[in-house]
C-alpha cells in the first residue's frame, strides 16, 4: 500500500473552473475552484477535485489544515504509483 501524502495547497476559490494553476515558488500548488469560500463549499469542491483528478475516493482526501484559510495542508491517501503525476498544472505555471 502507498504511503499518505500531504500537500501544500494555496485554494483559489470562486474561479471559472477547476484547474491545477501551476505552483508557488515554495512548492504550493496553486489549485483555482469554482465554488465560493462559505460554509464550507470550496473545500468539498477542492477534495473532490482532488479526489477526481487522482482517482481515488473522496474519503481518502482530507483537509488536515487551514479548514478555514486559502493555504492548507491536505492528506491523499492511496492511489496508484503514478498519481502524484496527474497534479501537473492544467496551464502556465506561475
Amino acid at each position: 500500500m502507498i504511503e499518505p501524502v500531504d500537500l501544500r495547497i494555496k485554494v483559489i476559490p470562486k474561479s471559472s473552473r477547476n484547474e491545477i494553476a501551476g505552483r508557488l515558488a515554495d512548492g504550493t500548488l496553486r489549485v483555482k475552484v469554482a465554488a465560493p469560500a462559505e460554509k464550507g463549499k470550496a473545500n468539498a469542491e477542492l477534495r473532490s477535485f482532488l479526489a477526481r483528478r487522482l482517482g481515488v475516493a473522496k474519503s481518502a482526501v482530507t483537509i488536515v489544515a487551514g479548514e478555514t484559510s486559502h493555504h492548507k495542508l491536505v492528506r491523499v491517501e492511496g492511489g496508484g504509483s503514478d498519481w502524484l503525476k496527474r497534479l501537473a498544472p492544467d496551464g502556465p505555471e506561475t
